[in-house]
This record gives structure tokens, sequence and C-alpha cells, in this order.
């Protein structure tokens, strides 16, 4: 084998990533694809995001090593294969692009519009979406078969599903290559269809929404609700608080997307839900949801 093909096959084998956000969730993900021994560039639309979303990642693999996920030597080479710009055309060097942006169509697609011109015909687009159509951004693309759905779960790091959303026009190879990428990150994908919500908040965002109907109508406070759910449906974190972690505008987003989508009053967001957003009470990110939460 030549020295090409070895490159070519060490490429295939361990691809460079680009993550667009540096927030809760591209942070997250670029952590992860670090630790799992790839190389990550991370595009915010700021010094100050990428600066930011690099913190983190570096605390993050700081913990690792304090719980022995990884060596200190592990720790540093990391960091070496981390990037962080805010110029879109470096990213043509990655092998995959992930968006992990906020959960509103018009700023997904924004950005694969701009990463088209820069991008070779062979990268895959990848949007970290947990409810919009992967068929959809994938027309805002001119590469519809390597485009797919790679939904990642907060916090990144600990959470072991990744929804793998082919759209309609997605080629077998991009699904394979997406169900790999994320396994070398230590994930386990579950492929599912190009429904509203997927499965994982079509299942769990209309629970988080009816919690805070009971809230809203007095059936409970946030902590009889949220115990309820705990103590009598084994569930690690009640609704309440899981929306608070989520982020309140980003469950209020998804709903309006089922909604919108399946045209049904079930999935209508609760006035209350609406209300807070409205007050930017958005949970931990804003240190006030359903609960109240130090800021750091």
């Amino acid at each position: 084998m030549t020295q090409l093909e070895n490159h070519q096959l060490a490429k295939s084998q361990n691809p460079s990533i680009g993550v667009v956000g540096a927030g809760q969730m591209g942070h997250g993900i670029a952590h992860v694809m670090l630790r799992a021994g790839h190389h990550v560039i991370l595009l915010d639309t700021s010094q100050s995001f990428v600066q930011a979303g690099a913190k983190r990642i570096i605390k993050g693999l700081a913990r690792d090593v304090e719980k022995a996920r990884l060596t200190d030597e592990q720790r540093l080479q990391a960091l070496e294969r981390l990037k962080t710009t805010i110029v879109y055309a470096e990213l043509a060097a990655a092998d995959v692009i992930i968006e992990a942006v906020t959960e509103k169509f018009d700023a997904k697609a924004s950005v694969f519009r701009s990463l088209e011109p820069h991008c070779p015909p062979e990268t895959i687009f990848a949007s970290n979406t947990s409810s919009i159509s992967i068929t959809r951004l994938a027309a805002a693309t001119e590469r519809p078969a390597k485009f797919v759905g790679l939904h990642f779960f907060n916090p990144v790091p600990v959470m072991k599903l990744v929804e793998v959303v082919p759209g309609l026009q997605t080629a077998p190879e991009t699904i394979e290559k997406a169900m790999a990428l994320a396994t070398s990150a230590g994930k386990t994908p579950v492929r599912v269809n190009d429904s509203p919500g997927f499965v994982s908040n079509r299942v769990l965002m209309p629970m988080i929404n009816e919690a805070v109907f009971c809230l809203m109508e007095g059936v409970a406070d946030a902590a009889g609700i949220d115990n309820v759910m705990k103590l009598g449906m084994n569930q690690p974190m009640g609704p309440l608080e899981l929306a608070d972690l989520i982020g309140l505008d980003v469950c209020r987003d998804i709903m309006m997307v089922l909604y919108e989508s399946f045209r049904d009053s079930k999935y209508r967001p609760c006035p209350l839900l609406e209300k807070m957003v409205a007050a930017n009470w958005l949970g931990c990110k804003t240190g006030r949801g359903f609960y109240s939460y130090p800021r750091e």
C-alpha cells in the first residue's frame, strides 16, 4: 500500500470534524469527537463564543482525566487536535461538518448555505437538529445525498444515544458513515426515520408540555410534579428539571415544529411555557426557569 493510500485509509477511519456552533450542544459534540481521536475545527460567529466553547472543552477534558476516562497525555493530545475559527472557509478541511446552532430552520439553512461554496462535494453535512425535517434542510444544500441528521443528547459527553436520521435523498453510504462516526465517539446510534421530532422529542416534548400545563393549572407545584415522575415513573430527572436543562426556548421551538407539522392541537405549547420564554426565563442557561440556578 502506498503512502497516499495509507493516508487516505487513516483519514477514512478517523475523519476530521467541523462543528458549527460552540454553545451547549456544539462544544459537547466537539469534546466527544476530540476524546475519540478526531481532529476538530470549532466555528462560531465571534471569537468570544468560540473561546467560551473552547474553555468548556478544556474543563470537560480535565474532568475526563479525573474520572480516568483519559490519561493526561491523551488530554493534551486532544487539545492539540482542536482548532477554533470564525471563518467558514477554514472548515473546507473537514470530512464531516456537524451544525449545532439554534433550533430554527432559517438559522440552520443559513449555515449550510455559507458552508457550501467552501466544501468539496464529498464533505458530509450533518445537522444536530432535534426536530426539524432533515429532508427540508438537505434541500437547502447542493448535496442532499451527503446530508444526514446526527441528533446528540445533552449533556453530550455523558448521554449515549445519537439518533441518525436520513432524509429522503440521503445516500446509504452517508448513513453508514454517520453510524460509524457516532460509534467512534462512544455513542450508540439508532437509525430513525425523518419525522417531526424523530422518536425522542415526539415522545418527550409532549410530556414536558403536559407537565407545564399541570403546573399552570395548579395540579401540583414544580417539585411535586417532578417528584411524582421521578419516584413513581423511575425517571432520573423530573420533566420540569429536564426542561430547564434543555432550555425552555428549545422546548417551545420543538413544540412549535410538532404543532405546525402535524396541525394537531395536542402539540400546542402551553401558555405558561410561552410566557416564561418571553420573560427570558429559559432555565439553567439564564439562571431561572421552573427553578433558580446560581450563575457562574
